[in-house]
């Protein structure tokens, strides 16, 4: 009788480890929830480096027993401490785990090495002790029963999980990450116990990276911020037990949106093609001048849309549409056949494009895995801006993003309001890298654009703009709060839209036509009020006017410098900001071993309000944009 109680007490304590313990797949850490702030702000975001303090653990999540081993354990009890372990005091002795009961005999020897791997030997297979205790607790909870083996043999279920780990790299990951055991090598059961293990923590580090990444944004630049969550180690485990396709299963960790799904498949593609697709790449060489000849003008022509010519010259007509093609892309408008005209002629190589699909892949990783039935997506590289509604295009238009030196961040947000007639508080960082600067040359800068100064009593200074047409702002401002404090807006610099590239703002995204897209959101998140484009204009005056969303829509700010068009074709845009060829870099080298670690990042934004340079005149919030200019004493 003592016996059986004590059987129930072991069965019991195994339940108890496994539903308390919980940890996470060796997760990267998450990042702080964003910032709150309203919009606009005086000061831009005071975006703090990751700090280890900053990444908390994965919440854990409770797992249940398999079914069979449940019901035996119905009747278990958890034993009472009746003196509770402290750092200075030593562990009390723990009844060791009990082995099922149901397994043949060679499972059974294999069950008992994997105890006692995991009792304490197995940190150097999982990773460390926080993951090992994890997985021991859900080995223990179905008496040590092996996964992957039966009969002493690898079962089909490590048949299948082994396919599907070194076909990895049809996902952009990479197989050598995750080695995998050969069960018929292993005659021993210390030999089948550690091959067990081995292939559960390639199992754990698979679904980490094919849900998390391989690349903590951190790594990339400091204005990126996602919460990319790693599953959690209970949950894969039980999801590997349970399910009757561990390949399907394995697959669910990778992202679902139609997005990635559709450049796997053009990644496919890309390795199967052994030479490059397209019309052949114009060759470099001397810059031919008008009249001469040139064996290249053929190629020229033919990719600039002109008739063929009776013979090689490059004529007139050539360096016309040589020069158009030169304007339209932002490159010198000589009408000479430069190196930087070819390559931008040519595109990039196909030889990368597996390299940038990978990239691109692996940035899908970080997003939110439901993007919501209605969601903006901007995508930076391609300056768009598209509405959609369950992941079919609803509108579009035209944007400008951040210039290379101050880009528009990565992020995903909740757009909350629309501001109509907003009023521009220049950040301090424009005051102090721009506007000073401009004012000690030019003491009027500021009255010519209609930007006013307010000298605050602390000895700092604010400069705004009210609402009007000349507003940096335009007319409208879409509020999504962030910690960046970017959003997107109207301007009265329209003739930017004209351009192919388009980065010239200071992070903020300008909208071509933001009296539509204002019109397109609120007939969404305000379908009875009957906004139209007429109402909305009827709306500009001198006052803000908040227009609140009772169901925000979320706003997704991409980088996708390779996606697959509505017409099915792949399209790789340039890297406007350099995030492929930073990600490629790491993927490629030495720190791709540390790559989910986060790094902090040291934050050289201006965030304080700016003194006032010459406070010694008082103008305690005086004005001074209509008359008297203070910047006058100091020119």
């Amino acid at each position: 009788m003592r016996r059986s109680r004590f059987n129930h007490l072991l069965s019991g304590t195994a339940l108890a480890m496994f539903l308390v313990v919980g940890g996470s797949v060796h997760a990267a850490p998450t990042t702080p929830d964003p910032t709150e702030a309203g919009v606009p702000m005086p000061e831009p975001a005071n975006v703090a480096p990751l700090t280890p303090a900053d990444v908390g653990a994965a919440p854990s999540t409770n797992a249940t027993a398999p079914a069979d081993e449940k019901k035996k354990q119905d009747t278990a009890t958890t034993p009472t401490l009746t003196k509770p372990e402290t750092a200075d005091s030593p562990p009390q002795d723990q009844p060791r785990p009990t082995i099922a009961t149901t397994l043949v005999p060679a499972d059974q020897a294999v069950a008992e090495k994997m105890r006692d791997l995991l009792g304490g030997k197995a940190d150097r297979i999982l990773g460390g002790k926080k993951e090992r205790t994890v997985v021991e607790a859900f080995y223990a909870s179905r008496g040590f029963a092996p996964l992957w083996i039966e009969n002493g043999a690898g079962n089909g279920r490590a048949k299948a999980a082994i396919g599907h780990l070194t076909a990895a790299d049809a996902d952009g990951l990479d197989p050598s990450d995750y080695p995998t055991p050969d069960f018929k090598a292993a005659a021993t059961p210390d030999a089948l116990a550690e091959a067990e293990l081995k292939l559960t923590a390639s199992v754990l580090t698979y679904a980490r990276q094919a849900q998390a990444g391989r690349i903590h944004f951190s790594r990339v630049s400091a204005d990126i911020s996602y919460t990319p969550a790693a599953p959690e180690i209970p949950e894969v485990l039980a999801k590997m037990a349970d399910t009757k396709n561990v390949d399907d299963a394995l697959d669910s960790f990778n992202p679902p949106q139609p997005g990635y799904k559709a450049l796997k498949a053009k990644l496919a593609e890309a390795r199967g093609r052994t030479v490059d697709a397209g019309p052949a790449r114009i060759p470099t060489g001397p810059v031919p001048k008008l009249g001469m000849q040139d064996e290249r003008v053929p190629q020229l022509r033919e990719r600039l849309g002109l008739a063929a010519g009776s013979d090689n010259t490059f004529d007139k007509s050539l360096a016309d549409a040589v020069k158009k093609f030169q304007r339209d892309h932002d490159i010198s408008a000589t009408g000479t056949l430069t190196n930087q005209t070819i390559d931008q002629l040519n595109g990039p190589r196909r030889a990368r494009d597996v390299d940038i699909i990978i990239a691109n892949m692996e940035r899908w990783r970080w997003m939110p895995r439901d993007l919501g039935k209605v969601y903006v997506m901007v995508n930076i590289p391609g300056y768009t801006l598209r509405v959609l509604r369950n992941d079919t295009l609803f509108w579009n238009t035209k944007v400008v993003v951040g210039q290379p030196s101050k880009p528009t961040p990565l992020i995903s947000a909740a757009m909350q309001y629309i501001t109509v007639n907003p009023t521009w508080n220049v950040p301090p960082s424009i005051i102090q890298n721009e506007y000073l600067p401009a004012l000690q040359q030019d003491p009027q800068a500021l009255d010519r654009i209609g930007l006013k100064v307010e000298h605050n009593r602390d000895g700092t200074i604010h400069i705004y703009q009210p609402p009007g047409d000349a507003n940096a702002l335009g007319r409208i401002r879409f509020n999504f709060p962030n910690k960046f404090l970017v959003y997107q807006h109207d301007t009265p610099d329209k003739n930017l839209f004209a351009k192919e590239k388009r980065a010239f703002s200071h992070g903020c995204m300008r909208v071509q036509d933001p009296v539509k897209y204002a019109e397109v959101l609120l007939s969404i998140a305000l379908p009875k009020e009957g906004y139209t484009q007429d109402r909305i204009r009827h709306l500009f005056g001198s006052s803000e006017l908040n227009i609140n969303f009772p169901q925000h829509i979320p706003v997704h700010i991409t980088y996708q410098t390779a996606y697959v068009d509505d017409a099915g074709k792949l399209v790789i845009l340039e890297d406007v900001y350099g995030r492929d060829a930073r990600m490629i870099q790491i993927l490629k080298g030495d720190e791709r071993r540390v790559a989910e670690i986060p790094v902090e990042r040291r934050n050289t934004t201006i965030t304080q309000p700016i003194r006032d340079p010459n406070p010694g005149f008082g103008f305690s919030r005086q004005n001074t944009a209509g008359g008297f200019n203070l910047f006058g004493f100091f020119r």
